[in-house]
């Protein structure tokens, strides 16, 4: 018998507890570990042997899919929805600064997005291009608007908001107040005319 098979049969009570266990220990490892984190280590965190957790997870591909991949689907389909606003320059620093102030606070979401890797849907399709898509229509509305300075292409705002992450994490760490994404909005604001 295959997986094929074993992946439409509903879980036991104690199974379905278990995968549930997994994910919620492999959220909160990932989120403060990011994704240098062992499967080995996610089973002992979460009080089973390594087996049990790749019988719900075969791979660890697998296990950060299902905790992450969600989350940055979200920040896609926020931009996406977000791409008519009346107020597109509100739309752009707003979304910006939600992905950045949810992202900072899960070091994997950080090493996801920083990265690209795991971010591969289906062939030919990949939830870092669609992010990218996502974001450029955003900037392209706000810089028609005036409201984002013209000379930032997509890529410059996706370094930002990597380097935004890095800081508001070290920020974090510190305990300092964080404001990083604040800082990084207004210099990203198109100048005003005197």
């Amino acid at each position: 018998m295959g997986d094929d098979h074993s992946a439409a049969r509903p879980l036991r009570a104690d199974a379905r507890r278990n995968r549930e266990r997994v994910l919620q220990i492999a959220q909160e490892a990932l989120a403060s570990d990011g994704l240098t984190i062992s499967f080995d280590e996610i089973a002992r965190r979460a009080g089973f042997g390594v087996g049990t957790v790749y019988r719900h997870f075969p791979t660890k591909e697998a296990l950060v899919e299902a905790v992450l991949l969600g989350r940055i689907e979200r920040f896609v389909a926020d931009a996406r929805a977000l791409a008519t606003a009346e107020d597109a320059g509100r739309a752009f620093f707003g979304w910006f600064t939600r992905v950045v102030e949810q992202a900072s606070a899960n070091q994997a979401l950080c090493d996801m997005l920083e990265s690209g890797s795991g971010m591969t849907l289906r062939p030919g399709s990949t939830l870092a291009g669609d992010f990218a898509a996502a974001l450029g229509r955003l900037l392209v509305r706000a810089q028609r608007a005036g409201a984002v300075r013209p000379d930032l292409g997509a890529q410059d705002v996706q370094d930002l908001l990597r380097g935004c992450l890095a800081a508001e994490r070290r920020a974090r760490a510190r305990g300092s107040a964080v404001r990083m994404a604040d800082v990084v909005c207004d210099g990203m604001r198109a100048a005003k005319a005197s």
